[in-house]
């Protein structure tokens, strides 16, 4: 098989968006246990923003990306899952997504269902598997619960907070903005904490009657740790899934034990993928909500992939809301 010419997008320095480039390249055909993919779609999250600036250091020169959806054009010997032609998404796949080809493992890729196109499987999968994770593998919520969901108007806001509802779940979320704030309660949150204007803490209180809430899912990290903790009850969970203002301080073990013998996590998508089994059960899962209609994918932008440097920027500004999604 000859090569295919291919654009990719890679950094050779942490910094600005500006950092990242397109280039041309020719990408050979897939080794054993690989395939190549022709994207049509590129999920865009906000930990790539984390590798661009240097907070999550990766190899470089480095092509962001791990979440995309697109068609099988070649497969490498020992791939006997997979075929020419088959539409597949992945979102926990190697890092490398931002190109228009791309030879990768078979491992993550899933097929896609007729139901679902390829910008809404390229925005859902990342996202969508760490909602599964979240609301029922790490802390598998039941009806009756009340939760409180940091940035719910962010991408896997969106997704969690319907998904929650849908299971009977009473979701507090966080917000920057009144804008914001109108977009969660759009997607289940029973009430919207707007960050700028009230007290995260004596607004949960107020809301449980002074008990607090047995869960809290906290992606925006360093601003928002210590209230986290503060409006967890006791034997509560904090589950802290993300960075987006700052990396959290070293916290000491005492802090649990003063609020209640509470549990604190750090997950990732990766420990929750690296078994195909549960990760093809996870999917299925998250597909089947999707095609309910009780969760429903919103990409909100949409920027060719030759605007790469806009879509960070907007990303990291917090201007985008829902999904985000590339198009090569």
């Amino acid at each position: 098989m000859s090569t295919t010419p291919a654009k990719i997008v890679r950094f050779y320095n942490p910094g600005a968006p500006d950092v990242l480039t397109m280039e041309d390249i020719e990408v050979g055909p897939p080794k054993a246990g690989e395939v190549q993919v022709e994207h049509k779609a590129i999920g865009l999250n906000y930990i790539e923003v984390y590798w661009r600036t240097g907070v999550y250091p990766q190899p470089l020169p480095c092509c962001p990306g791990t979440e995309g959806a697109g068609i099988v054009r070649a497969v490498g010997e020992d791939v006997t899952d997979l075929k020419v032609g088959d539409r597949v998404a992945y979102g926990s796949g190697p890092v490398g997504s931002y190109a228009t080809v791309r030879n990768m493992p078979a491992h993550p890729l899933v097929k896609i269902p007729d139901s679902i196109d390829f910008e809404t499987a390229a925005a859902m999968m990342l996202k969508g598997f760490t909602a599964q994770y979240l609301l029922r593998r790490v802390y598998k919520v039941q009806a009756g619960d009340t939760i409180l969901f940091h940035a719910a108007a962010g991408g896997v806001g969106t997704i969690a907070t319907q998904w929650a509802k849908s299971l009977g779940v009473r979701v507090i979320g966080t917000v920057s903005t009144r804008e914001k704030a109108e977009l969660a309660k759009a997607n289940g949150c029973a009430e919207v904490i707007i960050t700028s204007e009230e007290n995260i803490v004596e607004r949960v209180k107020e809301l449980t009657d002074g008990k607090g809430v047995p869960v809290v899912y906290d992606s925006v990290g360093k601003a928002t740790f210590v209230d986290s903790l503060n409006c967890l009850k006791p034997r509560g969970m904090m589950i802290s899934f993300g960075n987006a203002s700052g990396k959290v301080d070293p916290v000491p073990l005492q802090w649990l034990a003063e609020r209640g013998s509470l549990v604190l996590t750090r997950p990732t998508v990766a420990s929750f993928t690296v078994d195909k089994a549960e990760m093809l059960e996870s999917a299925a899962e998250m597909f089947g909500v999707v095609a309910s209609g009780a969760v429903k994918i919103q990409i909100n932008q949409r920027f060719a992939l030759a605007d790469v440097v806009k879509a960070h920027t907007e990303l990291e500004g917090r201007r985008t809301t829902g999904c985000t999604v590339l198009i090569p």
